[in-house]
């Protein structure tokens, strides 16, 4: 008698959690499959476009939900859940960047990365890196909200849940990272119109 191999692709996000928590290893293989790409873009765009941090950071992530995937809740939605530990890392992470950069040189002043200045043309190439130099410049917490609307496509209200802040915030945060990043890029608005 042959037995059929079940197939996780059919199932949403919620219910691969349910069967991963009862050690079904095939439904965390399919998880990996749909997020792991994602996931990786999200550390890297939040953790200065260092892709070594940014692998690092999606195993760590996927290696939280092997660990313990008790720890999710199968009432709630899995994406908030996922980039609340996401976000997570990444505080986590700055703090320590924090605290390394504090005892290096007690008297350094943060040093803003500069490239060198490019010839601007309309490839695409150059205008995602100009979009993510200004993308650093944002504080951390409007960059994160940034990220996570517009890159992820979450919305306000998961946002919140994710960062841990009222729904207002949030769109404060996006209403000044958008106004930012628009000054920013603003050159590239005077290219296209010409």
């Amino acid at each position: 008698m042959f037995f059929k191999k079940k197939k996780y692709n059919q199932y949403s996000d919620e219910e691969l959690m349910r069967f991963i928590q009862k050690g079904k290893e095939a439904a965390f293989d399919e998880l990996y499959q749909r997020f792991s790409r994602r996931m990786y873009f999200y550390f890297y765009k939040m953790l200065w476009q260092n892709e070594a941090k940014a692998n690092d950071f999606t195993q760590e992530l996927f290696l939280k939900i092997i660990e313990k995937p008790e720890s999710f809740n199968t009432q709630m939605k899995f994406s908030t859940w996922f980039y609340t530990l996401a976000n997570n890392l990444c505080k986590n992470e700055y703090r320590k960047q924090a605290n390394r950069q504090k005892a290096y040189d007690k008297h350094s002043i943060i040093n803003n990365q500069t490239s060198t200045e490019t010839k601007v043309t309309l490839d695409n190439i150059v205008f995602n890196e100009h979009l993510n130099q200004a993308l650093e410049q944002l504080p951390t917490a409007h960059r994160s909200c940034f990220i996570l609307r517009y890159r992820e496509e979450l919305s306000v209200k998961e946002i919140s849940k994710i960062v841990g802040c009222p729904e207002g915030t949030v769109k404060s945060r996006l209403y000044y990272a958008t106004k930012k990043l628009g000054e920013q890029l603003s050159s590239w608005d005077v290219m296209i119109k010409n």
